[in-house]
């Protein structure tokens, strides 16, 4: 797999360089709240761009139907981006017509120009590698033929995209900086990983989650469940869960996971209190109460303390410590203790302890955590589980070809 740093010693003086990044920041508006992505492809950004390259970039943001929505615009991840270089980011007001190609041309040595939300375009996510192709096909009619292709884009690397996979297949394409890190980051986890391995795991659905439990309990030492997902297990163990989320399809599903833990001499975790709410709201009334004692018309929002207690005690002897997902609604100020609790003690571990992405990655950023507390903090949800979950990461395998 060739590297940012081989394409630098090439040489990218005036030549066109084609970089596929992760810009899906959320926002509130037309505001950033969480620009973790943005600042995670700055030091690709600023080495090609210190370099001498003409740096065009795609990404995306959210989930637009295949066609333009302005809601949905890179304008805020264009701002930011450039706030960050110190230097105007171009946005064109297209993926590739008329605007692109002219924001493209007027580029010089040094210069970064953003296309336009690669998902207004219908082939970005096509199932039909035809029309994909013709994507890529008028991505390199942007750049030339003579242009590389950088993927620093961590977070869609688990997704056969035009932008991703098929554009990789026509230019000359190497790995960016993230993409080189995340990949050494996921291998620690899966090959001669220090022992005890503890990976916590929350969120709101197990089925989110079916491949990578099932991977995990032939790989892990210790797993811990707390969030949404954790009531479908102790409903599996014949507790009343109240109002809690819960997926009664995935009751024997969950079944055969804590029967397989059992089997393995993996030790399964799950909350013994949780905060129980009359409704799911920022202010409503709750109690602490046991796990096996959640009233009917409650709903669980968050771990207790006894379960903070426990969990931290269960990652006091960690190695290795991998958590995706939080333990209850963090969003909501007096829910947020539990995945506060959970990220305080991977700070305080001497393990390697690795965030995974998405909610979580936001979780540490919103309650003020020191974010080189932990090894590593990942900008791929997705893509990390699916690596975990032993699948191949088309993004990837591509770059290798």
């Amino acid at each position: 797999m060739k590297t940012l740093d081989d394409l630098i010693a090439e040489g990218v003086q005036g030549r066109h360089v084609l970089v596929r990044a992760d810009l899906n920041v959320p926002l509130d508006g037309d505001k950033i709240t969480d620009d973790g992505r943005i600042r995670a492809f700055l030091p690709t950004a600023k080495r090609l761009s210190e370099a001498g390259a003409r740096v065009v970039v795609t990404a995306h943001l959210g989930r637009p139907k295949g066609e333009p929505d302005a809601k949905y615009s890179l304008a805020p991840a264009a701002a930011r981006l450039g706030e960050l270089l110190g230097a105007e980011v171009a946005l064109a007001a297209d993926v590739v017509g008329d605007s692109a190609r002219s924001v493209v041309g007027a580029l010089t040595d040094g210069g970064v120009a953003l296309l336009e939300n690669i998902r207004f375009d219908p082939r970005e996510t096509s199932k039909d590698a035809a029309e994909r192709e013709a994507l890529a096909d008028d991505l390199v009619s942007l750049v030339g033929d003579k242009a590389a292709f950088v993927s620093d884009g961590f977070g869609v690397v688990h997704r056969k995209q035009a932008s991703v996979y098929d554009v990789a297949a026509k230019l000359p394409h190497y790995a960016g900086g993230l993409v080189l890190a995340e990949v050494e980051v996921l291998r620690k986890l899966t090959e001669d990983t220090a022992r005890p391995y503890v990976v916590v795991l929350g969120g709101a659905k197990v089925s989110d989650k079916l491949g990578v439990i099932a991977n995990l309990l032939t790989k892990v030492d210790r797993l811990l469940i707390g969030g949404g997902m954790a009531y479908t297990f102790l409903k599996a163990q014949g507790h009343e869960v109240g109002n809690s989320l819960l997926q009664a399809d995935q009751l024997d599903q969950v079944r055969g996971f804590l029967a397989e833990a059992e089997k393995r001499g993996v030790e399964l975790v799950l909350p013994v209190d949780v905060l129980a709410a009359t409704t799911f709201a920022e202010d409503a009334p709750y109690e602490v109460v046991p796990t096996d004692a959640i009233p009917a018309d409650r709903e669980g929002l968050d771990i207790g303390p006894k379960t903070r207690e426990l969990f931290a005690s269960k990652l006091a002897d960690a190695k290795t410590v991998f958590w995706n997902g939080p333990m209850g609604v963090f969003e909501f100020a007096a829910f947020a203790g539990g995945t506060r609790a959970v990220a305080q003690a991977l700070v305080a571990s001497d393990a390697f302890t690795v965030v995974g992405g998405g909610d979580s990655a936001a979780a540490v950023r919103q309650l003020g955590l020191p974010e080189d507390g932990f090894s590593h903090i990942s900008t791929g949800g997705g893509a990390s589980l699916e690596y975990l979950e032993g699948k191949e990461l088309p993004g990837v395998k591509v770059l290798e070809d």
